[in-house]
């Protein structure tokens, strides 16, 4: 894969394209004005000669006094290097010229330009001309009106401006180059900080997730990235030891059972034994495979509700009815704790009905499983236009609050020891809450003078009552 320039290099150029762009816009503007001065000049000179060729003209009466009028312009023009006149009568004939006057034949014929604000300019050989024409009244009506043509050789002009466009352009790709090593030095020490970050970044290891980034010394525009960062490593510390938790429970939990198996069958194949005992000895391997399997079943579903892969295929449920028929599952289970199942208020909800009756199932069973004997589990449901609320609390041994903020891990459990219980894998809860946020709920739990309460919020989606 091709790689991408540096940030360095990229700010780098952009300075110079940035630079190069107002050097040449500043180079482009200064030829302009030089240009339009030299302009102004020349027109300041052929304004001048004109002028001066109109006064003189009007001295003509006669055809007699068109010598010493020739004269006099012979006169008006000595020290004028480069200056050169042309007088045309009506006729287009030559009336008067300068020794090197070749004017362009446009300047002269095109009636268009005859006008003392409008230049031209050509080359004729190596010599470059700028000039102006207009026509001129007399006092002799034959050679009136005259046509006037008077230019000055710009050569001298536009060699100075060559060499000063060299210097100009030249002096701009030096400056561009020098504001592109300034730029680069500018962004390598602009960037030193983001090369610090990236120095602490690579220090922080699995092992090392603890570590943070130095938020506060950094400049103001980084700062909230370092945070955003920091916040990622607590985000990642706090899942890694939540795995590093779910790995070492699964572990334990896989181990006791898997452990049982291999104990039990090497006692049965210690000796020989009867048919009954290798039944019983079976029997026994059931009962442990039959837990691994719900756990491996149990850990299949919390995995694809991980993914999004866990979609409710919704119908109306009476949620009255279904915690009825959950409580003639477990009325014998209450019935020997002495338990009173209580169940107040009803509605209806849009949900899976298998998947919701597997939650509230879940949470029932541990209701009744931790709740003080001669006690009552009770089942409240509420509703409002746009969600129902199912609580069921139960009273028993209080729950401390450190423990309930992990009390939907997987395999979390509130006795330290994790003594396994054989009536769960440790997961119900947790499929609880993948169940309840499939169906876009909420789900919580809190404890208050030893009563638990677990709250499941769903929405209603305008289901009939």
């Amino acid at each position: 894969m091709k790689a991408s320039l540096s940030l360095t290099w990229r700010l780098t150029l952009l300075f110079v394209i940035a630079s190069s762009t107002v050097l040449v816009g500043l180079g482009m503007v200064i030829a302009a004005a030089v240009e339009q001065h030299f302009q102004e000049q020349d027109m300041e000179v052929l304004a001048g000669k004109l002028a001066l060729t109109r006064h003189t003209l009007e001295l003509l009466t006669t055809i007699d006094e068109l010598p010493h009028v020739t004269l006099m312009l012979d006169n008006a023009l000595i020290g004028h290097h480069g200056l050169e006149l042309l007088v045309l009568t009506p006729r287009r004939e030559v009336l008067y010229a300068t020794a090197g006057a070749d004017f362009t034949p446009q300047l002269v014929i095109d009636s268009a330009r005859l006008q003392p604000n409008r230049p031209s300019t050509w080359t004729l050989g190596a010599r470059a001309y700028r000039g102006i024409a207009t026509e001129l009244p007399t006092g002799v009506s034959a050679l009136s009106p005259l046509t006037v043509a008077v230019a000055t050789d710009i050569a001298h002009h536009q060699a100075f401006m060559r060499a000063f466009r060299r210097t100009l352009w030249g002096f701009v790709a030096a400056a561009a180059a020098l504001t592109g090593l300034l730029g680069w030095v500018a962004a390598r020490r602009g960037l030193a900080p983001l090369r610090a970050m990236r120095d602490q970044a690579q220090v922080v290891t699995a092992q090392q997730l603890s570590r943070r980034l130095a938020a506060t010394a950094v400049p103001a525009e980084l700062a909230e990235l370092a945070q955003s960062l920091n916040d990622m490593l607590s985000r990642l510390e706090e899942a890694f030891a939540r795995l590093s938790s779910f790995s070492s429970d699964i572990a334990h939990e896989l181990r006791t059972p898997v452990s049982n198996l291999m104990t039990q069958t090497q006692v049965a194949l210690s000796r020989a034994r009867s048919a009954n005992d290798y039944r019983g000895i079976l029997e026994s391997n059931a009962e442990e495979f039959e837990r691994l399997a719900r756990m491996i079943s149990d850990m299949l579903l919390l995995a694809k509700a991980d993914n999004g892969l866990v979609l409710p295929h919704r119908e109306t449920v009476h949620l009255a009815k279904e915690v009825r028929a959950l409580f003639d599952y477990y009325e014998a289970v209450a019935d020997e704790k002495g338990l009173q199942l209580v169940l107040e208020g009803e509605a209806d909800v849009s949900a899976d009905r298998l998947m919701l009756r597997r939650a509230l199932a879940n949470l029932l069973s541990n209701a009744v499983r931790h709740a003080t004997p001669h006690s009552s589990v009770q089942v409240r449901i509420d509703a409002t236009p746009d969600a129902v609320c199912i609580a069921i609390d139960n009273t028993g041994e209080a729950i401390q609050p450190e423990h309930l903020e992990r009390i939907f891990d997987r395999f979390f459990r509130v006795d330290p020891s994790r003594q396994r219980s054989s009536e769960g894998t440790g997961l119900g809860l947790a499929i609880t809450r993948s169940i309840v946020l499939a169906h876009g709920g909420s789900i919580g739990a809190n404890c208050s003078e030893g009563i638990t309460t677990f709250t499941i919020r769903l929405p209603r989606h305008d289901t009939a009552a």
